[in-house]
């Protein structure tokens, strides 16, 4: 093993071992409450949970050229769900030079709004291209129009974290200084860091470890908004992938080169006048019952199902068939405003 993958491996441990820092994004933490998280403290070797998650598909950008199903580049180890890009172990069924893994909330978790956090640990090396990122739930008017949040990418072997929004307004009429819409900060990509996203009607702010480091604010120019400034009022779901460059920002991969990335946590807050797990009014549409360790969910027609816990952490979200099955730990929930025991 060279120097340089013991120091990762070194700071793999003391990502899993060592207390996540409190960190401050600049909002009152008492209007908060969590609707999302994964902590990704399955056994070593499984798969990340099903419920919340659902693999990249393979497509033709840069980033997802080279997704792949494979457990070999998507797995739990050590209380961190790890990605990594490969040296493609078989070329003859799948004919690319490396296979590289993503996940992503798509259809199972997305929000409007709030306070996200990641805590991660990269690998930089040339070709190394990272990200943890939204995109919306709709993306009928294509991209970049639908809009695109990146919360945090790094490149190559670099010590910098990147921040970036993309629109037609930003990327098909140039227009990323008016206002700012990219921001890098020199980070230490050896130790691992908290990178946090906040966002509201009217702006949003990264953070690294708590410090702000850049913001985007939506415009009060009709024009502007009529050219897509601003399309960031709907719902977003979340990426975690490990890619690889193309040369086009980051370098061409190393395919004789093994990539990861650790993402140890993620969790998403919303205001409690705001959250998808507020209580609201019962939805006459979805007939709810218990059963044994599940909720069964009837809907009238096709209908947006929000379950929550008993203190307002989201464990459902989709758009809900006629019939559904939630299976899950014995308590009290709400459903769409319903009260239910499962037991």
């Amino acid at each position: 093993m060279n120097l340089a993958k013991i120091i990762f491996s070194v700071a793999a441990v003391m990502l899993a071992t060592v207390p996540a820092a409190a960190t401050d994004t600049g909002a009152d933490a008492d209007e908060y409450v969590l609707v999302f998280s994964d902590e990704f403290d399955g056994p070593d070797g499984s798969q990340p949970s099903a419920d919340k998650w659902i693999r990249c598909p393979r497509q033709s950008s840069t980033w997802n050229r080279w997704l792949s199903d494979s457990e070999e580049v998507i797995y739990i180890e050590d209380g961190q769900l790890v990605a990594r890009a490969i040296p493609n172990p078989d070329q003859q069924a799948d004919p690319v030079p490396m296979i590289t893994g993503g996940i992503q909330s798509q259809g199972k978790f997305d929000f409007k709004y709030g306070r996200i956090e990641a805590r991660i640990l990269t690998n930089p090396h040339s070709g190394n291209f990272p990200a943890f990122w939204l995109m919306p739930a709709d993306q009928s008017d294509g991209w970049p129009t639908c809009g695109e949040i990146d919360i945090w990418e790094q490149i190559d072997a670099q010590n910098t974290s990147f921040h970036t929004v993309h629109s037609n307004w930003t990327y098909n009429l140039g227009n990323t200084g008016n206002p700012r819409s990219s921001f890098s900060v020199t980070v230490d990509m050896s130790q691992p860091h908290v990178y946090g996203f906040e966002w509201d009607e009217t702006s949003m702010r990264w953070y690294v470890d708590g410090k702000q480091v850049g913001s985007y604010a939506k415009s009060t120019d009709p024009d502007a908004l009529a050219k897509g400034q601003w399309p960031f009022d709907k719902e977003f779901y979340i990426i975690l992938n490990q890619s690889v460059g193309n040369g086009s920002w980051a370098a061409d991969a190393d395919v004789t080169h093994t990539y990861a990335t650790h993402f140890d946590w993620v969790r998403v807050y919303q205001k409690k006048s705001s959250s998808v797990g507020a209580p609201r009014a019962a939805d006459a549409n979805v007939k709810v019952t218990a059963g044994d360790s599940c909720i069964n969910i009837s809907c009238n027609r096709p209908t947006e199902v929000t379950v929550c816990d008993i203190v307002g952490c989201v464990v459902y979200h989709d758009a809900a068939a006629m019939q559904v099955t939630l299976p899950v730990a014995d308590g009290i929930y709400i459903v769409n405003g319903q009260k239910v025991m499962a037991r």
